[in-house]
């Protein structure tokens, strides 16, 4: 019942999704970042800072299709038109590859770290607001492109601490090249698109039965995920039609190529995934962290804007925090009142954030520093509790 009392929303209340990053983790965060993207720049790639928002048209154009439902919408005050706030960089990048940059030579190797907004979040991921760090190899169609961008992202998370990945490799165009090739009608390509997401393989292998030859490859490529070199096996075994044995070898060359440089990383690969971006037109990746520390990174072949083939990854730097060892945060040493300005100096050279007190009352503990200045040096302060 409306009493006519007005509505108004608590001063600390975010919407759903949203949320506010803290001391110390926001400084964790925008450190991290820094090392990922030090990592990238050791490579060659490049960093550029697309806008937040631009008009829909070109947002959603190409590979920004694909997070069209997750964009968020406004219009524009000053020209009138539909402009659409970033649910990804990735097309934004393409873009600008295709125009800022569109007579540098290729492979063009850029990267980038930002925050993306989407409209919804998911169950294992609710949060709406989410920071970026990632790679784009733009101009190079070998399979060694592909190899070069997922050990860039995998030594990258080394950098900060990050050991014991795996590199999850799918074939998102596998499973749509055999169901073509077997020449099913729709209704049981649709039942069998379904099972395989499911991973139910009683009933791919259900629905396949009678199909033909073709379609019997469903659930032994299905069967076939894990180890890349199990699992590329089978693919090399397999009777598969034309355009799937292109797909199984390009993805050979790939996991061979990065197997070459990084034989310790652990590498799987699942021949009839399709789950990502719709726009990956070769092989996907995904990197998983350690334990139960989830997806890291993900990204995989596309094709940029003019079809111009590409290469990406992006990294979450907010999964790669929890997998990533604590770094102890900076000491903070409490200067009273009348300390002179050359300690401080001499404190902050030495890696301590230093912390002047303003007024008599204030204190250190209070201002939670880890340190005082006695006069002569910076002493612990000792942690109750």
């Amino acid at each position: 019942m409306n009493d006519g009392t007005s509505l108004t929303t608590p001063p600390g209340l975010l919407p759903a999704g949203l949320m506010d990053l803290l001391p110390p983790q926001a400084e964790r965060e925008a450190a991290l970042i820094e090392a990922l993207m030090e990592g990238f720049a050791r490579y060659g790639y490049e960093r550029v800072k697309p806008p937040l928002l631009e008009f829909e048209e070109g947002l959603l154009g190409g590979s920004g299709a694909a997070v069209a439902e997750q964009t968020f919408r406004l219009m524009d005050p000053v020209s009138q038109r539909m402009m659409g706030l970033r649910a990804d960089t990735t097309p934004q990048v393409a873009r600008i590859a295709a125009t800022r940059l569109g007579l540098q030579a290729r492979p063009l190797r850029l990267c980038y770290a930002g925050q993306v907004l989407r409209v919804r979040g998911s169950e294992l991921a609710p949060s709406r607001q989410l920071a970026q760090a990632g790679v784009e190899l733009i101009g190079g169609a070998a399979p060694e492109a592909d190899a070069e961008v997922a050990l860039v992202a995998a030594e990258a998370l080394a950098r900060v601490g990050v050991t014991g990945i795996t590199l999850d490799v799918t074939l998102p165009r596998m499973a749509q090249a055999l169901l073509d090739a077997a020449g099913i009608e729709d209704a049981l390509a649709q039942r069998l698109i379904r099972a395989l997401d499911r991973k139910d393989a009683a009933a791919v292998t259900a629905l396949a039965e009678g199909a033909g030859p073709v379609a019997l490859l469903l659930p032994r490529l299905l069967a076939a995920a894990g180890p890349a070199g199990p699992a590329l096996a089978v693919l090399r075994e397999a009777d598969l039609p034309e355009a799937a044995r292109a797909i199984a070898e390009n993805a050979a060359r790939i996991i061979e190529a990065i197997a070459a440089r990084a034989p310790q990383l652990r590498i799987t690969l699942d021949p009839v995934e399709f789950r990502g971006f719709r726009y990956h037109v070769g092989v996907a990746f995904t990197i998983f962290g350690p334990g139960q520390s989830g997806e890291l990174a993900k990204g995989g072949r596309y094709l940029s804007a003019n079809d111009e083939p590409a290469t990406g990854m992006t990294l979450y730097p907010d999964a790669v925090l929890r997998a990533a060892p604590a770094t102890p945060p900076r000491p903070r040493c409490f200067l009273p009142l009348g300390t002179s300005a050359a300690v401080g100096a001499a404190l902050r050279d030495q890696g301590y954030a230093t912390v002047a007190a303003l007024a008599a009352e204030d204190g250190a503990v209070a201002l939670r520093c880890t340190h005082v200045w006695d006069g002569a040096n910076p002493v612990p302060l000792v942690q109750k509790g």
